[in-house]
């Protein structure tokens, strides 16, 4: 499979996945391992790798993004 950049990113939401998890101070290990709990199997480096944009985000792990972080899909992806 061909991962594309977007504008040199690999994903759209990687900052605001960062401003969310900050404003509920919450470190990588810990929003990694609630997305664990959620089924997503990830390590605290791929939560950096999304906030730096160097890390492919798949629909499902953007769902409980935002579910785990209390925002919409759409907040992350920027749309309002």
């Amino acid at each position: 499979m061909k991962i594309y950049d977007y504008e040199g990113k690999k994903n759209i939401c990687g900052d605001r996945v960062h401003e969310a998890r900050c404003k509920h101070r919450l470190t990588q290990s810990d929003l990694a391992a609630k997305l664990q709990v959620a089924g997503i199997i990830i390590e605290r480096d791929s939560v950096s790798r999304i906030e730096i944009g160097t890390r492919f985000v798949a629909d499902y792990e953007l769902r409980e993004l935002a579910r785990i972080l209390n925002v919409s899909v759409n907040w992350l992806l920027g749309i309002e």
